[in-house]
């Protein structure tokens, strides 16, 4: 089985299944092993008294390390696994967990749901649970450009990379890419604590995801249906300060009309980020809802893709 076949039947599981409850409450989640891998790393090589320099190839030797095991994990289950069907199942399970299509459009639509009937409470203790900054002062708003801020970029974080790099390497490009993502995740910060140690993580990552959110701006601006989505994108996703968050969330502005972006509170801490799409208007709690329905348009037109892809490659 080709590549692009095995992570076209693992999308397929995750898009039916996702990790069961069940399943998680039995193993938790490999993500999970990774991230206790990752704290015992930070423990261990990230101190406080040495330098910037040698917390930086601390955090080098760390993350070359811990990338390097999953990935070479990863490629002795691709190797020694017979060319079965139980064994082709096992690989595209292990290859599923690591995609997160489903989990996202459900912990996006936690806070649709919510925000719709003015339950703010309930629907900034959902939004915490995706983004990173304070939700106790979002208004509608806030918390619905918060949503889609991370919809548009875990798009492309949670689905397209993995799918991209799982499709040309196969279960080992597909780990890879999601240690990368995870150690950016958890030590890519730029505060005191990370700015040193994450700071190679936070490359990597960068180079890592500099294809995939291309490609997941031009899903969305072309499910879109609107033109101003890709000029959207193209004019204003270098603004962002992230080089590959903006272009997602540039073509999810431009796509459904609103700004978002802009100033916000980190750590008590209000930043000046400019806005992408400043002349669209403040998003609402339908607004979210709309998101998740081009977040579907976007991944049909991806699977599709995809499967004609693993269908052509069948033939040659």
């Amino acid at each position: 089985m080709t590549a692009v076949a095995l992570i076209t039947l693992a999308w397929t599981l995750e898009i039916m299944f996702g990790w069961p409850n069940w399943l998680y409450r039995r193993i938790r989640h490999p993500v999970v092993w990774f991230g206790s891998l990752i704290k015992i790393g930070d423990r261990v090589l990230n101190r406080k008294e040495w330098s910037h320099q040698a917390r930086y190839i601390a955090g080098m030797i760390s993350t070359v390390s811990l990338f390097g095991a999953a990935t070479i994990i990863a490629w002795l289950i691709a190797k020694l696994l017979p060319p079965t069907g139980w064994a082709i199942a096992i690989e595209a399970l292990v290859a599923s967990s690591l995609i997160a299509s489903r989990s996202l459009y459900t912990h996006v639509a936690a806070v649709a749901k919510p925000l719709m009937s003015n339950d703010f409470e309930k629907a900034r203790n959902a939004v915490s649970m995706i983004v990173g900054r304070d939700p106790t002062q979002l208004d509608e708003a806030g918390i619905a450009r918060a949503s889609l801020e991370s919809l548009a970029e875990n798009t492309s974080d949670g689905v397209t990379a993995p799918l991209f790099w799982g499709a040309l390497f196969g279960l080992p490009g597909l780990v890879a890419y999601k240690a990368i993502n995870t150690l950016d995740s958890m030590i890519g910060h730029k505060n005191d604590r990370y700015a040193a140690f994450g700071g190679f993580a936070a490359r990597l990552d960068d180079v890592a995801n500099f294809i995939p959110a291309r490609l997941t701006g031009v899903l969305i601006a072309l499910t879109s249906f609107q033109p101003k989505a890709l000029q959207t994108m193209f004019k204003d996703a270098s603004k962002h300060r992230s080089p590959n968050a903006g272009w997602p969330e540039a073509a999810m502005a431009g796509g459904l009309g609103v700004r978002l972006s802009g100033p916000r509170i980190y750590d008590n801490h209000t930043t000046t980020d400019p806005w992408l799409n400043q002349e669209g208007r403040d998003p609402v709690a339908s607004d979210i809802y709309a998101g998740l329905n081009l977040y579907r348009r976007a991944l049909v037109l991806a699977f599709c893709g995809l499967a004609f892809t693993a269908i052509a490659m069948a033939f040659l």
